[in-house]
């Protein structure tokens, strides 16, 4: 008992995330889409990692790390809206499409759109301002490739 205690009190506290911005932002709403139909897989994974590595430049392990803080901010974050916000007041209309043309390429990577995925989605696209129109279009784009 006093062996867990002096574990508890001498275990370092994880250092506090960091606030999302439009990077991360994407990155986490990319790692909710995949997440939102309950299965998280290693193409939908593999897919995050070449959009961050394509979008931001990265090589393949600084993708992984911000793929993986993404993931941490994912799961603490209350809402798609958060990280839709972030978006949509710090980037263009022509970045947003482009985000959303992402979010699109990670919904399809596993070869299955679920309905979990589409609600996830239009959530996300309504936080950062676009449209239906928008989405139809991002989404064909997100095919094409």
């Amino acid at each position: 008992m006093l062996d867990r205690i002096i574990r508890a009190l001498s275990t370092p506290k994880p250092l506090p995330l960091p606030e999302p911005d439009e990077k991360l932002a994407l990155g986490a709403l990319m790692v909710r889409m995949a997440r939102s139909d309950r299965h998280y897989e290693l193409l939908e994974i593999q897919r995050i990692d070449l959009l961050l590595m394509r979008l931001y430049k990265l090589g393949p392990i600084e993708a992984a790390r911000m793929r993986a803080l993404c993931e941490k901010l994912e799961h603490a974050a209350p809402g798609t809206e958060h990280f839709g916000h972030v978006i949509r007041e710090t980037v263009s209309l022509e970045a947003r499409v482009s985000a959303l043309e992402a979010l699109w390429e990670v919904v399809l990577s596993d070869g299955t759109t679920r309905p979990e995925e589409l609600k996830a989605l239009d959530a996300a696209r309504e936080a950062m301002g676009l449209s239906p129109v928008d989405s139809a279009a991002a989404r064909a784009r997100a095919q094409d490739l």
